[in-house]
């Protein structure tokens, strides 16, 4: 494994490809710094003796080399895992006050390497092979990768081959003997202009037209031809008050203008009938991810929510007391499901283990329904302060500083310099410009609430449920009691014993 240093080494080394409010940047840029912190926190964390007894959580061994990596960069070959994974999510979130970014590529990591093993059953192709090949490389040079899904897709009735220009999914243009040559755009690429690697995959479902849309690959994120145009917003947060960070988002609109990828990292070429398999099994080891974070961002805005009350003396007021338990609710719901999609889940054909379908989408879903209201709970008890607060330069300022701790003050029991430094915060993740980014990413990232409705309609047997209806209503039901969602014995267990 490497360090933060040196992960930032290999940034600076990169091929100058990212482009920001119209204008070639380095990827050190300034603007940038909030997106680049929140990777290195990853790597600075494995090294940080505070979090030594939490090494066996952001740390595991490899299954193709044996050797300790960073869970980043695993393949999940175990209910233990999946468990892992999600405690190390809302761990790692903890740090840096939201989103923590790097599980975009472990979960495209993951969602390729189910999917490409089942490609080679059914047509004999060696994309698993050259996947598992690519991936060992990944682990031991300990990179880091994002997920590059969404195409930007045109006129939305349209599919792919239905687009006046073919170009708004990402294809393949050409293939020749050593590989194949794609052009197009994927959208919403998070931290794209932070990773070394770009893992290209499929946005939907598709059909015998639509070979070409079927591509799944891994580029350099600074290879020929790749332009990423990028929009990063980070919090505001004060040196001078000592706070950690800043840490910010950075995402790309991804240009792919014929990137030539050679065969070997090349792990779907045609096969339509795989693309939306592997697109939904993206989407499910991301939203699984997503009951780890999710549940961080609201123990951060619950902690913001009982510090605002503090400041302002009413932290034994009944209603705050009430909107905190909203808020530990809606953490807990959506972690307990999460824990539930982990301990269901099911042994792939490729022995790595795939979350429960229902419990991920259950999760995402109640966390992108609630991402306004529980902001809602914290303007709430916040008041306005935070909103239009004075400039950090007035609190420094000699002359205006007296009048701001005179009139500031709240909480007798709690200093004007804590006061200063709480409101200065919840500004940060409420007012700023990343507040706005991470409230859309709150309902959107992953997949908005209306596309998991759509997968637990089609995961949930409505037919069972409604035949208890109809024994309890003694309408007779032919065959016999089934019901799938007990819980009693969790699907792959027995293989883990």
């Amino acid at each position: 494994m490497i360090t933060s240093s040196e992960y930032r080494k290999r940034l600076s080394k990169m091929r100058r490809n990212v482009y920001m409010n119209g204008q070639l940047i380095d990827r050190d840029h300034p603007r940038l710094e909030g997106a680049v912190n929140v990777l290195a926190k990853t790597y600075d964390m494995v090294e940080d003796p505070e979090f030594k007894e939490f090494e066996e959580i952001i740390t595991a061994k490899s299954h193709l080399t044996g050797e300790k990596i960073n869970r980043f960069c695993h393949v999940h070959r175990s209910v233990a895992d999946l468990l892992a994974k999600q405690r190390m999510t809302r761990l790692t979130c903890h740090q840096v006050g939201g989103c923590i970014a790097r599980c975009m590529g472990c979960d495209a990591i993951n969602a390729n390497y189910v999917i490409s093993y089942e490609v080679d059953q059914a047509f004999g192709t060696e994309y698993h092979k050259r996947f598992v090949n690519w991936l060992r490389k990944f682990q031991e040079n300990d990179c880091t990768g994002c997920a590059a899904q969404t195409d930007v897709k045109g006129n939305r009735p349209w599919r792919p081959h239905e687009q006046l220009d073919p170009d708004l999914y990402v294809r393949v243009v050409e293939t020749k003997s050593d590989g194949i040559v794609i052009r197009g755009a994927k959208v919403h690429n998070s931290v794209a202009p932070c990773v070394e690697w770009i893992l290209v995959l499929p946005t939907r479902r598709l059909t015998k037209e639509e070979g070409p849309w079927a591509v799944s690959c891994a580029v350099p994120a600074a290879d020929d031809g790749v332009r990423l145009i990028v929009s990063a917003a980070a919090y505001d947060t004060s040196k001078e008050l000592g706070m950690p960070g800043p840490y910010g988002s950075a995402d790309s609109l991804t240009i792919f203008d014929d990137v030539f990828v050679p065969w070997e990292r090349v792990f779907l070429n045609g096969e339509y009938e795989f693309g939306g398999q592997l697109a939904l099994m993206f989407a499910l080891y991301h939203r699984h991810s997503y009951t780890g974070c999710k549940p961080a961002m609201t123990d951060v805005l619950t902690g913001a929510t009982a510090l605002m009350a503090e400041c302002n003396g009413i932290e034994r007021e009944p209603h705050v007391r009430e909107k905190l338990v909203e808020l530990i609710c809606t953490s807990e719901l959506c972690y307990g499901t999460g824990v539930a999609a982990a301990i269901n889940a099911r042994r792939s054909g490729s022995g790595t283990y795939v979350p429960d379908v229902l419990y991920c989408n259950v999760s995402r879903r109640h966390a992108g329904l609630n991402i306004y209201h529980e902001f809602d709970i914290l303007a709430d008890i916040a008041g306005g302060m935070p909103a239009t607060l004075p400039r950090e330069a007035d609190w420094l300022s000699p002359e205006t500083r007296p009048f701001l701790e005179k009139y500031m003050k709240r909480n007798p029991a709690v200093s004007i310099e804590d006061i200063h430094r709480a409101f200065r915060w919840v500004q940060a993740i409420s007012c700023s410009e990343l507040a706005g980014v991470m409230q859309y990413a709150g309902v959107h990232g992953g997949g908005s609430p209306r596309m998991e409705q759509i997968a637990i309609a089609g995961s949930y047997n409505v037919e069972q449920v409604k035949n208890i209806a109809k024994r309890l209503a003694g309408i007779p039901v032919g065959g016999k009691y089934t019901f799938d969602r007990l819980g009693v014995t969790p699907r792959g267990a027995e293989a883990d014993q």
